[in-house]
């Protein structure tokens, strides 16, 4: 037996000199990975290190190059298709959801592998088991609703129903808390703890590293492709794990913004706003030039929903809005950007970008009385301008590169640049750094610290508990869409901001 190969008793996954090149791009160079049963083992990295080039190759998306060589439970493995993964039983839960948004949350489930009974679609018994798999997780809705009306959180949450009625040995999750409140958080890392002692193993994609601490095992860090790290244990300082992902120290994470002057204006004032749907109830913050304002709360608690309404995408029951002093009155986000309050929402490749589009092209389009004055937009006159906001916000890319081809973390700047490129008076993040590596997070934060600084009024929405207190001079908790306190930065502790979430 060659000694590259595993021995017999090798019940788990071994990969061994893995390569992917395209063309002349060499994505990832000489992988060595092994996961044995019932452990989980982190995989880090920057956006564009090979993590998802190697996921991809392990869940037989696509095929390593001849160097390379995987086993799987002692034999050769070498998937051609997703099919052969799963038959083997290897999953991969996709950070961009695959969902289908006319169908059920059952018919998603099964998709693919719809159950029959007498030659007929069994729809009752997709529904039960789905059912199940939901209740399991604590998402309480009905398997018979369809995808489409459900949020990012709950979209993800149906995901990973899928995956679970597998009966996988082996799951890839790749950034399976991104769209998750801590509450839905524990309730996953609970089922993952569960599968493991019945010997279920994961490879576990993630930016957020405490989440690594937690739930991991072991690390496996790569950057630009190649393995550069491996430790034995997940209970690793993360100032070392950032400094092997991006080839350098990141002293400090979230950057010191100072507070806005007592007499500062209120940017934003916001009076017993109430929903329709009553998703939100008689809501009233205020926000200043120069604050950063954070909004925490478990998913459900109305965040997203009270944002969308004070940037004119929903409508409202009653209540106030006054921008700087005037009412706001936005029936559309249209109306909102005119008189100064842009969002930038938390699905960025739905309603962020045109992923097919140029990235000049995505500056231009809410910018178009800069750019296109007199009516008419030409390529010249856009890339310029691109050129100007890429510099601003350090997007990595050229003005004529399509916006899909960005990284993550790209993309999101991308969002950000076209938004604050309006000059409004306030801005809106719904999760800024939603499945961005830490490079880039660190980078957008001080964009988001810049803004401030430079007098804008900056309200920051986000599951990312850190995040929210590491960025805001004040913290609105809210629990069944309504505020249950708001914090000053001294007070916003992560135990104080929890008991108010779920009061």
């Amino acid at each position: 037996m060659n000694a590259d190969e595993p021995a017999p008793d090798h019940a788990g996954l071994r990969v061994r000199n893995v390569g992917k090149t395209y063309g002349a791009v060499t994505v990832l160079k000489g992988v060595n990975l092994d996961v044995r049963p019932g452990e989980c083992v982190a995989l880090l990295g920057e956006n564009g290190a090979g993590k998802s080039t190697l996921s991809s190759l392990i869940a037989g998306l696509h095929q390593p190059d001849a160097s390379g060589r995987m086993w799987w439970a002692g034999h050769v493995y070498a998937p051609q298709s997703p099919a052969d993964a799963l038959r083997a039983g290897i999953g991969l839960i996709h950070q961009e959801m695959r969902l289908l948004p006319q169908l059920t949350i059952a018919e998603n489930v099964f998709v693919g592998r719809l159950l029959m009974k007498n030659g007929r679609v069994d729809m009752e018994s997709m529904v039960q088991k789905a059912q199940a798999q939901l209740h399991r997780l604590g998402l309480d809705v009905s398997a018979t609703r369809k995808v489409g009306t459900l949020r990012v959180a709950a979209q993800q949450q149906v995901e990973i129903a899928k995956a679970l009625t597998l009966n996988a040995k082996l799951l890839i999750l790749d950034e399976p808390t991104a769209a998750l409140g801590d509450e839905e958080t524990d309730r996953l890392f609970e089922q993952v703890q569960r599968l493991k002692s019945e010997g279920v193993s994961f490879i576990y994609v993630s930016h957020r590293l405490a989440e690594i601490a937690r739930i991991c095992d072991r690390i496996v860090v790569l950057r630009d492709g190649e393995q550069v790290a491996e430790y034995a244990t997940a209970q690793i300082p993360p100032s070392l794990l950032v400094r092997d992902m991006v080839g350098r120290n990141v002293d400090r994470l979230f950057p010191d913004v100072p507070p806005p002057a007592a007499d500062a204006p209120i940017a934003l004032s916001v009076r017993g706003l109430t929903a329709p749907d009553g998703s939100f109830k008689n809501l009233s913050f205020e926000v200043r030039a120069g604050e950063v304002l954070g909004f925490a709360g478990i998913a459900g608690a109305g965040r997203t929903e009270a944002m969308r309404a004070i940037a004119g995408v929903d409508p409202i029951q009653s209540g106030e809005i006054a921008l700087c002093g005037a009412a706001l009155k936005a029936k559309s986000p249209i109306d909102a950007i005119r008189q100064g309050l842009v969002m930038v929402p938390d699905d960025r490749k739905a309603l962020g970008v045109v992923l097919a589009h140029s990235i000049w092209e995505n500056l231009a389009y809410s910018n178009l009385n800069e750019v296109a004055p007199k009516g008419w937009l030409t390529p010249s006159r856009g890339v310029a301008f691109a050129e100007r906001l890429i510099k601003r916000l350090g997007v990595k890319g050229a003005p004529t590169q399509t916006a899909g081809s960005l990284s993550g973390g790209n993309q999101q700047k991308l969002v950000i640049a076209k938004w604050i490129a309006c000059n409004p008076k306030v801005i809106i993040l719904d999760e800024p750094t939603r499945g961005v590596d830490v490079g880039a997070r660190a980078q957008i934060y001080e964009v988001i610290a810049s803004l401030a600084r430079q007098g804008m009024a900056v309200i920051v929405v986000s599951s990312d508990l850190d995040e929210v207190l590491g960025l805001s001079h004040r913290v609105v908790v809210l629990s069944r869409g309504e505020a249950r306190g708001v914090l000053p930065k001294a007070e916003a502790t992560s135990e104080r901001v929890m008991e108010l979430a779920v009061a």
